[in-house]
C-alpha cells in the first residue's frame, strides 16, 4: 500500500524504524533513568517446552507513572489547572480538582500505603466506584512503586474473589457504596463475600465512606477508613515521593471482560504503557496538554476508562471529567451534551451502545440540537466510538450534527483496541503529525477521509495483517483473521498475569508465533481502512459463505425504525446456519408483539438482500425491548441470544444457558426478556420448525 495520508507516513516511520521512533516518543516523558535502547528481543522457552518471540520495551529506562502523570505538571507551573472535573449527578455532586490537589492527596495516600507495607513488587486492587478517590488510589499505589489490579465496582462476590485470588493484593482499596441512578448499592456485603471465598486475604482493606452509605469498618478483618488514615497522615505531615521502577516492571493488571471464557489478567508495563498513551491520546484525540478536555464516558474499571479517564489525560497534564452516571436517565438523554456544555470538552469517547440508546429514547436529538444552537457544542473537536462496532448509519446520523453544532471539521471516528493492546490499534488520527520526529521529511498529506463502518487506518507500532486461516495473507477487501505482528506496540501487553502458557496458547499458538490472533474478523480495503466486522466465533457459514454478523446488524440498523439490532447463527440442516436477528425499534411506543409488522419486515429484508446478498437472508425477526443483553462496557452478547435461539428451536425454551452469562453482564432481566420474547415469538409461529422462513422465499 502507497503513503497517501501523514498518518500513513508516521506509521510507516514506526515499522521500518522502531528504535529511533519511539525513543523519540519516550523523550516526552520524565525517565528516572533514561533508556538508551527502544525495544529488546528475546526467546521465550515456556515450562511446556514451547517457545514464542517476547520483547521488552525501554528495557534500561527506569521511570515512576504517577511522577509523569501528577508531579511534573505541577512543577512545570500548571499545578493550578484543572485534573479532574467530577461530575455526578447520581448524587447530585460536582467538583473540580487541579493538579495541586491532586498531588498533595496522592502523596497522602500513599504514605498511608506505604505505611501499610506497599512497595516494589506488590499488588494494590482497586474495587472502587466512579468517584475522584479511584484515580487517587491508583495513583497512589503507583507512586509507591506497586503494581495495581482495576476491578469494575459493580462485580459481585465470585468475580471479585477471582481476581483477589489470582493477584493476592497486600491492600484493597474500595468505596463504601456504589449509586445506581437512585439505587444506592454498599460495597461491605459483595466484599466480604468475596474475601470468603478467595484463598488470600489482604493485609488492609482500606474504605472510602461516601455521604449515601457507610461502611462499619471492622478491625478484626483489617478494615480500615480511609478519611481516617489520610487525616492522621495530613496531621503527620507524611507524603511519599514517587518511587521509579524499571520500565518493563508491571504497572496494572487488567483482567478481560469473560465473554470469552475464564478472565485473563493483561499486564501492562510502565514505560511502555506511558509512553504509548502519550502518544495514543495526542495523536489520536488531539488531547495534547493543559487546557485540552476529554469526556471518556466509561467506568475506571474498564481498560477504555482506565486509558482516557486516568492515565493518558494525565500523562498529557489535561483535565478528564469522571462522570458518575448513564448517558439517558440521569436525568435524561441529554447528559452528555451538559457535559460538553459546561466542561468545554475537547474530545468525546464512549461506545457506540451509548449513542444508540440516546437515539433510542431522543430519535429527533432534541437535546443535542438545543445545547448546540447555543452554542454549547463549539469546543467539540470530534466524537470517538469503541468498544463495539459503529454501524455506519449511527455514525452518518451523528456526523450531520456535529457538521452543524460542533467546532469546524469536527467528525465521528470510529476505533478499535482491546484490554490486551491497550490503546487504539486504528483510527483516524485528529492530529497525524503529533509526537512526529521533526527530522524525518513530512510530506503534505491530506487527512484520511472518514468511511462511516470502518475503524480507520492502523495507528503507529502496530503490523497489522488480514490472513486465513492457515496464516497466509489475503487480498484487499478479503475478509479473514485479523492478526498483529510482534512486537506489539508499547501499550500491549507481552504476557499474561501468572499465565505465560495460557498467553502462548490463546494468542500466539494458532499461527505458530508468528502472528497474534485478536480473535476478531474482517478486511482491509484497497485504501487501507480497516474494517473490523465480528468476533471470529459471531462468523456465520452459511452455505459455505463467511458471513459477518456485522455486515448483517449495519444493514439491519439502516432501516429509520431501527434503534439497535443484533444478528445471530441458528443450526440450519440444509445451510449449515441461517442468520436469525433481534432488533428494538426506535419508536415512541413499542410494539408488543414480537414479530414486526409485515411492511418492516419486508423492507429489512430487503435492505439485508440488496447490502449483503440474498445468501444473507434472514431466518427470522423478533423485536422487543431491552432483550438484547450487553456487557458493562458495551460488547454485545450474541452468544447468549444464539443459545436461546437454539434451545427453543427444539422447543426447550427454559434451557440452561448459564455458561454463557459472563460476570461482566451489564443487566440479568435482559436474559429474561429475551427469553420470553423468543417464547412467543415460537407461540405466534405456531410451530417452532415454521420460524424458519419458507426456503423457497430465499
Amino acid at each position: 500500500m502507497s503513503v497517501a495520508h501523514l498518518q500513513d507516513e508516521v506509521h510507516q516511520a514506526s515499522m521500518e524504524n522502531p528504535e529511533a521512533f519511539w525513543l523519540n516518543q519516550a523523550d516526552f516523558l520524565h525517565w528516572h533513568k533514561k533508556p538508551t535502547k527502544a525495544i529488546k528481543m528475546s526467546t521465550k522457552v515456556l515450562p511446556s517446552g514451547n517457545t514464542h518471540p517476547t520483547w521488552e520495551w525501554f528495557p534500561d529506562g527506569e521511570i515512576s507513572t504517577c511522577y509523569n502523570q501528577v508531579d511534573r505538571h505541577v512543577i512545570a507551573g500548571y499545578g493550578s489547572s484543572p485534573a479532574i472535573y467530577y461530575d455526578s449527578p447520581v448524587s447530585g455532586t460536582k467538583r473540580t480538582i487541579t493538579y495541586s490537589e491532586l498531588k498533595h492527596e496522592v502523596e497522602t495516600l500513599a504514605a498511608v500505603l506505604a505505611e501499610n507495607g506497599v512497595g516494589k513488587g506488590d499488588v494494590v486492587l482497586c474495587y472502587m466506584p466512579m468517584i475522584p478517590a479511584a484515580i487517587m488510589g491508583i495513583l497512589a499505589a503507583n507512586r509507591c512503586g506497586a503494581a495495581h489490579c482495576i476491578v469494575f465496582g459493580g462485580f459481585g462476590a465470585p468475580a471479585l474473589a477471582q481476581r483477589i485470588d489470582a493477584v493476592n493484593p497486600k491492600v484493597i482499596l474500595t468505596g463504601s457504596c456504589g449509586l445506581d441512578g437512585a439505587k444506592v448499592i454498599p460495597y461491605q456485603p459483595m466484599l466480604h463475600g468475596a474475601l470468603e471465598l478467595a484463598a488470600h486475604k489482604p493485609n488492609r482493606t482500606i474504605v472510602f465512606q461516601r455521604p449515601q452509605h457507610e461502611w462499619k469498618v471492622d478491625e478484626k478483618m483489617g478494615e480500615a477508613s480511609w478519611q481516617v488514615l489520610t487525616d492522621d497522615a495530613k496531621n503527620r505531615g507524611v507524603t511519599q515521593e514517587c518511587v521509579p521502577v524499571a520500565s518493563s516492571a508491571p504497572c496494572y493488571i487488567s483482567h478481560t471482560s469473560g465473554t470469552t471464557g475464564a478472565p485473563k489478567g493483561v499486564i501492562r508495563d510502565n514505560g511502555g504503557h506511558a509512553v504509548g498513551l502519550h502518544l495514543s491520546i495526542s495523536m489520536v484525540f488531539g488531547v495534547n496538554g493543559p487546557g485540552s478536555v476529554i469526556f471518556a464516558a466509561s467506568d475506571i474499571g474498564w481498560v477504555l476508562g482506565h486509558a482516557f479517564i486516568l492515565s493518558a489525560p494525565l500523562l498529557v497534564g489535561a483535565a478528564t471529567v469522571m462522570y458518575e452516571g448513564k448517558p439517558v436517565g440521569t436525568p435524561d438523554a441529554g447528559a452528555f451534551w451538559r457535559i460538553i456544555e459546561e466542561y468545554k470538552v475537547n474530545a468525546l469517547y464512549c461506545a457506540p451502545t451509548a449513542l444508540r440508546a440516546i437515539k433510542g429514547l431522543d430519535p429527533e436529538s432534541k437535546f443535542l440540537k438545543k445545547v448546540g444552537e447555543r452554542n454549547g457544542l463549539r469546543s467539540l473537536n470530534g466524537l470517538f466510538l469503541a468498544g463495539e462496532r459503529s454501524e455506519p448509519t449511527l455514525i452518518t446520523m451523528y456526523q450531520e450534527l456535529l457538521d452543524k453544532y460542533a467546532a469546524p471539521g469536527s467528525h465521528v471516528i470510529d476505533n478499535w483496541w482491546s484490554t490486551e493492546v491497550g490503546s487504539p490499534i486504528t483510527s483516524r488520527a485528529l492530529i497525524p503529525h503529533a509526537g512526529f520526529d521533526q527530522k524525518t521529511t513530512v510530506r503534505d498529506h491530506p487527512p484520511p477521509i472518514i468511511k462511516p463502518g470502518s475503524a480507520g487506518k492502523v495507528m503507529p507500532g502496530y503490523d497489522l495483517k488480514i490472513v486465513d486461516d492457515e496464516g497466509n495473507p489475503v487480498g484487499a477487501g478479503e475478509m479473514g483473521n485479523i492478526v498483529l505482528g510482534l512486537p506489539l506496540a508499547p501499550t500491549a501487553f507481552r504476557t499474561l498475569w501468572k499465565e505465560e502458557e495460557r498467553f502462548y496458547t490463546g494468542y500466539l499458538k494458532r499461527f505458530n508465533g508468528k502472528w497474534l490472533d485478536t480473535g476478531d474478523a474482517g478486511y482491509v480495503d484497497s485504501d487501507g481502512y480497516c474494517h473490523v466486522m465480528s468476533r471470529n466465533d459471531d462468523v456465520l457459514n452459511v452455505s459455505a459463505h463467511r458471513l459477518s454478523s456485522a455486515a448483517i446488524e449495519q444493514a439491519i440498523s439502516a432501516h429509520p425504525l431501527v434503534a439497535e439490532g443484533c444478528v445471530v447463527g441458528i443450526p440450519d440442516a440444509l445451510k449449515g446456519q441461517l442468520p436469525f436477528a433481534f432488533i428494538t425499534l426506535s419508536v415512541p411506543e413499542h410494539p408488543t408483539s414480537p414479530i414486526p409488522d409485515q411492511q418492516v419486515y419486508s423492507e429489512i429484508q430487503a435492505l439485508v438482500r440488496n447490502q449483503v446478498g440474498t445468501i444473507a437472508t434472514l431466518g427470522g425477526i423478533i423485536q422487543g425491548k431491552g432483550m438484547i443483553p450487553k456487557t458493562r462496557s458495551g460488547k454485545t452478547l450474541r452468544r447468549l441470544l444464539r443459545a436461546l435461539v437454539e434451545n427453543a428451536s427444539h422447543g426447550d425454551f427454559d434451557g440452561d444457558v448459564s455458561t454463557q452469562i459472563p460476570s461482566t453482564i451489564e443487566d440479568y432481566a435482559t436474559v429474561d426478556v429475551a427469553r420470553q420474547k423468543i417464547r412467543e415469538y415460537f407461540a405466534e409461529k405456531g410451530d417452532a420448525h415454521k420460524a424458519i422462513e419458507v426456503r423457497a422465499k430465499l
